[in-house]
């Protein structure tokens, strides 16, 4: 049992933590939603890269599809099947996550005055999967990152800019933690290098990591 709470954190700007954001319930309920969701058609897959390596995590994607490096209406790269719609509870958690992160009316923060996200992107981590550095660009959009984790702790890797190497900062997410990236690092390079197996609360019934981003796209 710890012994202080845990303290939002803010390590660099545009940039806030808010650890157990989640509740127990809530974190229930998102990890039964995504198992819905991750049935086919238009389910799980794993996403294979330019180069022809595949990816560690296996992902999914609402609203819009993501594979590298564009959004579509149809899982293009996997069974075909039309994208699944947006969840309104994603957009609703969005929003009162950018409420909580920035306050009720943010100012200085690109994107937040007329907010309307339109995609979300589930990954699971197995034991032992990992993220590499990347940027979120393929939106036309500059409003705000939001990420919701669920199960394993990870090592959640938040870089610079400029480029996948140093400066980066550390940091630790554990289940029902919100994160969220926005204003001049909104772009900034970020990955998981590690997660941390048998973390999650055996409540969850989840194996592994769950990460949901939750984005606008500025395609409509």
């Amino acid at each position: 049992m710890e012994l202080f709470p845990r303290e939002r954190a803010d390590p660099a700007p545009g940039v806030v933590h808010l650890p157990d954001w989640l509740s127990p319930a809530e974190q229930h309920d998102l990890v039964a939603a995504c198992r819905e969701w991750a049935r086919p058609p238009a389910g799980m897959r794993t996403v294979r890269m330019p180069n022809g390596g595949e990816m560690s995590v296996r992902s999914l994607s609402l609203g819009w599809h993501w594979y590298p490096y564009r959004y579509v209406r149809t899982v293009a790269d996997g069974d075909g099947s039309p994208v699944k719609p947006f969840p309104p509870v994603l957009g609703e958690l969005a929003r009162r996550a950018l409420a909580d992160a920035y306050g009720p009316e943010p100012t200085g923060i690109a994107g937040t005055a007329d907010y309307r996200p339109d995609i979300g992107v589930v990954n699971h981590y197995a034991h032992g999967a990992q993220m590499g550095l990347h940027q979120d660009k393929d939106e036309r959009s500059d409003a705000p990152v939001v990420s919701l984790s669920l199960g394993d702790s990870c090592v959640f890797r938040l870089g610079n800019t400029e480029t996948r190497t140093r400066p980066w900062t550390d940091l630790e997410l554990r289940s029902g933690d919100l994160l969220v990236f926005g204003g001049p690092m909104r772009f900034a390079y970020h990955g998981v290098p590690r997660t941390h197996p048998g973390t999650a609360d055996p409540a969850l019934g989840l194996v592994g990591r769950l990460n949901l981003t939750i984005r606008q796209s500025g395609l409509v």
